[in-house]
Parts: C-alpha cells; sequence; structure tokens
C-alpha cells in the first residue's frame, strides 16, 4: 500500500465522522440560503404592512446589512474560543427565530429593529460554518468548499421558489413563521451532529526559517485582505446583478417583465452549476488556474450581458457571468480561513459582503451619468481585478495546510 494511504488513514482514523460532518455543515449553508430566500420574496408584503415608504424601507432594510458587518469581526472571536461548531448552531437557532419577526412589525422603525437582529444571525452564521467548513476542507484534502457554497445557491432557489408559490395564498406571518419552524427543526438534527464532532485540528503552518512571527504575522494578514478582495469583487458582481440585471434587460433591450426576471435567473443557476462542479476543477486545474480562469469567464461574460444588442445575448451573457464567479468566493474565503482561521474566514467574509452592499448603489450612481449599460461594465472590471489579484498572488501563502492538487 503507498504511504501516503497509509499517511491519511492514520490522520483520519481518530478523527470524527467525517462524512456526517460533511452532511451536517452542507444542511446548514443549504438552511441558510432557504431563510434568507424565504424572507426576501415577502419583503413586498411586509412593506405594505408596516406602510413604509421607499425611502424608510430602505433605512430599515439597512439593518440587516449593520447588524450583518458588525456581527461577522465578533463571530471570528466567538469562533476561537467556544468553537465553530456551537457558534453555528447557536446562530441558526436566532437566525431561525427571528425571521418569524418581521410579521410582527407595524412600522419602518420597528422593522429595522428586528431586522438588526436578522441581520446579525445572518452574519455570524456565514463566518461560523465557514470556519468549520475550512476545517473539515483540511481534513478532507480536497478542495470541496464549493460544493458548501453550492448547497447555499440551492437552499436559496428552494426558499425562493416555495416563497412564490405560496405568496399569494398565505399571509407573511404564516409564511415565514412556518420557515422559523423548518429552521429549527434542521438545527435540531443537524446541529445535533455538529455539536457530538470534535472540528478536526490541523498543524499550525511551518514559519519558513529566519522568519520571525511577527513578520509572518504582518504577512498573513496582509494575505487575508488579499483574498478578501476577491471576495469584495465577486459579491459586488452578485448584488449588482440581482438588482440591476433584469432593469438593464427591460428597459435598455425592451424585453417583457417576465423575461426580464429570467435574468437573475440564469445567473443564479449557471452559478449553483459552477460550484457543483467546483471541486472537480479545482483537483483537476489546481487553484489559480480555476480562479484565474473563472475570473476572465466572468469578466468576458459580464461585458456580453452589459452591452450585447440582444435580450438572448445579455441572458447568455448573465449565465457566463455566473458560471465565472461561481468559485471565485468559496475558494476566496477558504484560503483566508487556511491562513488565519476564523478570523481569516471572518475578515474575507466582511469584505465580500461589503461587496455586495457596494454594488447596487455604485451601479445605480454610474448608470445616472454613464447609462446603465456601461455601469455593469464594472461588474467585468472587478471580475478582471480579481483575476489579476489570483494570479499575483499564485504563491502566496503556500503552507501544510493547503489543498494538494489532484492530477
Amino acid at each position: 500500500m503507498p504511504l501516503i494511504n497509509k499517511t491519511r488513514r492514520q490522520r483520519l482514523a481518530p478523527g470524527p465522522d467525517l462524512v456526517r460532518l460533511r452532511v451536517a455543515l452542507t444542511a446548514f449553508f443549504a438552511l441558510d440560503g432557504f431563510l434568507f430566500a424565504g424572507w426576501v420574496v415577502r419583503i413586498p408584503a411586509i412593506k405594505a404592512q408596516t406602510g413604509a415608504s421607499a425611502s424608510d424601507l430602505g433605512l430599515a432594510l439597512l439593518g440587516v446589512s449593520a447588524g450583518a458587518v458588525v456581527t461577522m469581526m465578533l463571530t471570528g472571536r466567538l469562533c476561537r474560543r467556544y468553537g465553530s461548531h456551537p457558534v453555528t448552531v447557536a446562530c441558526a437557532v436566532l437566525l431561525s427565530l427571528s425571521i418569524a419577526l418581521p410579521p410582527l412589525t407595524h412600522s419602518a422603525l420597528a422593522l429595522g429593529t428586528v431586522l438588526l437582529l436578522f441581520g446579525a444571525a445572518y452574519g455570524g452564521i456565514s463566518v461560523a460554518f465557514n470556519s468549520a467548513a475550512v476545517d473539515l476542507v483540511t481534513a478532507l484534502r480536497r478542495p470541496v468548499m464549493p460544493s458548501f457554497h453550492a448547497a447555499f445557491s440551492l437552499g436559496g432557489m428552494l426558499g425562493a421558489g416555495v416563497g412564490a408559490l405560496v405568496a399569494g395564498s398565505l399571509s407573511p406571518t404564516v409564511h415565514l413563521w412556518g420557515l422559523a419552524l423548518v429552521g429549527l427543526a434542521v438545527t435540531a438534527v443537524a446541529g445535533r451532529v455538529l455539536l457530538r464532532c470534535e472540528p478536526p485540528v490541523a498543524a499550525p503552518p511551518a514559519r519558513p526559517a529566519g522568519e520571525s512571527p511577527s513578520g509572518r504575522d504582518g504577512r498573513t494578514r496582509a494575505l487575508v485582505v488579499v483574498f478578501g478582495l476577491i471576495a469584495l469583487c465577486t459579491a459586488y458582481g452578485e448584488g449588482a446583478l440581482a438588482d440591476w440585471g433584469a432593469l438593464h434587460l427591460e428597459e435598455d433591450l425592451g424585453a417583457s417583465p417576465g423575461t426580464a426576471a429570467l435574468g437573475y435567473s440564469c445567473f443564479a443557476l449557471a452559478m449553483t452549476v459552477g460550484r457543483l462542479s467546483g471541486t472537480t476543477l479545482l483537483e483537476r486545474l489546481g487553484r489559480t488556474p480555476t480562479l484565474v480562469a473563472g475570473g476572465s469567464t466572468a469578466a468576458l461574460g459580464m461585458l456580453l450581458g452589459a452591452l450585447a444588442p440582444s435580450v438572448g445575448l445579455a441572458l447568455a451573457g448573465y449565465a457566463v457571468t455566473g458560471l465565472g464567479l461561481a468559485n471565485l468566493f468559496p475558494v476566496a474565503v477558504e484560503r483566508a480561513g487556511a491562513l488565519a482561521g476564523p478570523s481569516g474566514v471572518a475578515t474575507a467574509s466582511t469584505l465580500g459582503y461589503g461587496g455586495m452592499l457596494l454594488g447596487p448603489p455604485a451601479i445605480g450612481f454610474m448608470a445616472d451619468w454613464f447609462g446603465l449599460p456601461s455601469a455593469l461594465t464594472s461588474v467585468a472590471l472587478l471580475a478582471a481585478v480579481a483575476t489579476v489579484i489570483a494570479f499575483a498572488t499564485r504563491r502566496a501563502g503556500a503552507s501544510r495546510r493547503d489543498v494538494p492538487r489532484v492530477g
């Protein structure tokens, strides 16, 4: 038997049941996407219930963003102190309970207050389960991080689909309380597995001879920020297409409202497919080629989506963009976590979430100045920036924790 097989067997046998741990983490990723999408599709009904104006609703929705950004950095410290598994379960309980609160509000101020809690839970679980996933990726010695994010995308598509089906027959209260019960049930089952499994422990990366700990720490922090910038560039495009993609198809290309609504669906479906194939791509190509190819593909796809003269070509461009962006965020977060643990995940996630927040308003300002098609080309520009960063840091952060390339 080859030595490498013996080494892996000795490494994995004393640890937790990694298969059960992977299934449990996948369930939490899917649950997060399912609950968030379920809330998003009921925003119009909640707006009508509270009597909020468009500007008041916008301010209330900032509660989600504010709660998430503030909590993300705090969660990194909580994970180091208590472990990523208990923090994931606690945040899942809070997320499930807080999604039932918006239908109970009757003013924009009350809505914004409960959305702070919802955003805090959403940001906290994002850091916690990504930290747990980074540890599992290291233990499995396979680049399976994209599969977890594919579960999030699939959960989001399912949540949006269920929401669209029940929106006409169920009140927001019944719908969101039902989601809360689903969330608590999934947490009870998957959380039991997660709490029984000790997180896989990886050896710390070796320090090169002659390098001081302070020098290495500074270099590590810089690299984490760099990988966070890749996450930012990716999330910028996702936020921009979610808010402006349909409008471009309808106003600039004359698509019907139904056809315009297909724009983000094409993008999201292609991103899900890309993430489902992400592990295979990483194993066959390696990390840097996958990132460079993905960023380049997204840049070309968005140029087509923004500048195409017909609806069909624009939809094809959206789909190509989704395929290209699919694995940039998961790989960037995994690298940040491998370098700096939960703190690295928190930093990269916060930067990535900042990109998602920055995208829609930035596109809006540029659309006023240059027109929406030109504004959407900024997504292609940032995808190209992510490609350059990935290529420039291709040898950075190499350590014993790196997942080996297969093939």
